[in-house]
Protein backbone atom coordinates (compact mmCIF):
# COMPACT_ATOMS: atom_id res chain seq x y z
CA UNK A 1 0.00 0.00 0.00
CA UNK A 2 1.20 3.50 -0.76
CA UNK A 3 0.94 6.65 1.31
CA UNK A 4 0.92 10.34 0.38
CA UNK A 5 2.57 12.92 2.61
CA UNK A 6 2.62 16.68 2.17
CA UNK A 7 6.31 17.09 3.01
CA UNK A 8 6.07 20.89 2.97
CA UNK A 9 3.61 20.84 5.89
CA UNK A 10 4.71 17.47 7.34
CA UNK A 11 1.10 16.18 7.13
CA UNK A 12 -0.12 12.79 5.97
CA UNK A 13 -2.73 13.12 3.23
CA UNK A 14 -3.40 9.38 2.91
CA UNK A 15 -1.85 6.35 4.57
CA UNK A 16 -3.93 3.95 2.47
CA UNK A 17 -3.47 5.15 -1.10
CA UNK A 18 -4.83 3.01 -3.94
CA UNK A 19 -3.23 3.39 -7.36
CA UNK A 20 -5.05 3.76 -10.69
CA UNK A 21 -2.43 3.49 -13.43
CA UNK A 22 -4.35 2.25 -16.47
CA UNK A 23 -7.38 3.41 -18.45
CA UNK A 24 -9.97 1.19 -16.75
CA UNK A 25 -8.80 1.72 -13.17
CA UNK A 26 -8.59 5.48 -13.84
CA UNK A 27 -12.05 5.59 -15.40
CA UNK A 28 -13.66 3.67 -12.53
CA UNK A 29 -11.61 5.29 -9.78
CA UNK A 30 -13.62 5.28 -6.55
CA UNK A 31 -17.05 5.09 -8.19
CA UNK A 32 -19.34 2.65 -6.47
CA UNK A 33 -17.90 3.26 -3.02
CA UNK A 34 -20.14 4.67 -0.34
CA UNK A 35 -17.39 6.89 1.09
CA UNK A 36 -13.70 7.52 1.57
CA UNK A 37 -12.64 7.48 5.19
CA UNK A 38 -9.92 9.72 6.62
CA UNK A 39 -6.57 8.32 5.55
CA UNK A 40 -7.84 6.74 2.33
CA UNK A 41 -7.21 8.04 -1.16
CA UNK A 42 -6.68 7.25 -4.83
CA UNK A 43 -3.63 8.26 -6.87
CA UNK A 44 -4.40 8.46 -10.58
CA UNK A 45 -1.26 8.43 -12.69
CA UNK A 46 -1.16 9.83 -15.35
CA UNK A 47 -4.04 12.31 -15.09
CA UNK A 48 -4.96 15.88 -16.09
CA UNK A 49 -8.70 15.91 -15.22
CA UNK A 50 -11.15 13.90 -13.11
CA UNK A 51 -14.89 13.41 -12.89
CA UNK A 52 -17.20 12.51 -10.02
CA UNK A 53 -19.97 10.94 -12.09
CA UNK A 54 -22.09 8.41 -10.22
CA UNK A 55 -20.27 9.11 -6.97
CA UNK A 56 -22.21 9.44 -3.73
CA UNK A 57 -20.01 11.87 -1.80
CA UNK A 58 -17.76 14.91 -2.30
CA UNK A 59 -13.99 14.57 -2.60
CA UNK A 60 -10.90 16.77 -2.45
CA UNK A 61 -8.75 16.67 -5.59
CA UNK A 62 -5.04 17.53 -5.73
CA UNK A 63 -3.25 17.93 -9.08
CA UNK A 64 0.49 17.21 -9.07
CA UNK A 65 3.31 18.22 -11.42
CA UNK A 66 6.01 15.84 -12.60
CA UNK A 67 8.02 16.80 -9.48
CA UNK A 68 4.88 16.16 -7.33
CA UNK A 69 4.39 19.81 -6.49
CA UNK A 70 0.75 20.80 -6.07
CA UNK A 71 -0.32 22.91 -9.04
CA UNK A 72 -4.12 22.96 -8.61
CA UNK A 73 -6.69 21.82 -6.03
CA UNK A 74 -10.45 21.36 -5.86
CA UNK A 75 -11.99 21.33 -2.38
CA UNK A 76 -15.12 19.25 -1.71
CA UNK A 77 -15.91 18.49 -5.35
CA UNK A 78 -19.54 17.41 -5.44
CA UNK A 79 -20.87 14.32 -7.28
CA UNK A 80 -21.60 14.64 -11.01
CA UNK A 81 -18.92 17.25 -11.69
CA UNK A 82 -15.85 17.42 -13.95
CA UNK A 83 -12.70 19.35 -13.09
CA UNK A 84 -11.01 21.63 -15.54
CA UNK A 85 -8.25 20.15 -17.68
CA UNK A 86 -4.88 20.93 -16.07
CA UNK A 87 -2.35 20.44 -18.86
CA UNK A 88 0.70 20.68 -16.54
CA UNK A 89 -0.67 17.94 -14.28
CA UNK A 90 0.98 14.53 -14.35
CA UNK A 91 -1.11 12.86 -11.63
CA UNK A 92 -4.04 13.47 -9.29
CA UNK A 93 -4.81 12.42 -5.73
CA UNK A 94 -8.47 12.03 -4.72
CA UNK A 95 -9.06 12.32 -0.97
CA UNK A 96 -11.97 12.57 1.47
CA UNK A 97 -13.60 16.01 1.46
CA UNK A 98 -11.97 18.47 3.91
CA UNK A 99 -8.55 16.79 3.78
CA UNK A 100 -7.06 19.85 2.06
CA UNK A 101 -8.42 22.13 4.78
CA UNK A 102 -7.53 19.96 7.78
CA UNK A 103 -3.94 19.44 6.55
CA UNK A 104 -3.56 23.11 5.54
CA UNK A 105 -2.39 21.96 2.10
CA UNK A 106 -1.69 24.70 -0.43
CA UNK A 107 -0.71 25.10 -4.06
CA UNK A 108 3.09 24.94 -4.24
CA UNK A 109 3.42 22.31 -1.50
CA UNK A 110 5.36 19.15 -2.39
CA UNK A 111 3.91 15.67 -1.96
CA UNK A 112 5.83 12.42 -1.52
CA UNK A 113 4.21 9.13 -2.48
CA UNK A 114 5.93 6.12 -0.93
CA UNK A 115 5.34 2.52 0.04
CA UNK A 116 3.96 2.25 3.55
Amino acid sequence: MKQAVNVTRNKTLANSLLVADNFLSSLLGIMGRRSLTVGEGLWINPCQSVHSMWMRFPIDVIFLSNQKSIIHMVKSMKPFRITKYVSESRSVIELPANTITTTQTQVGDRVEITEE
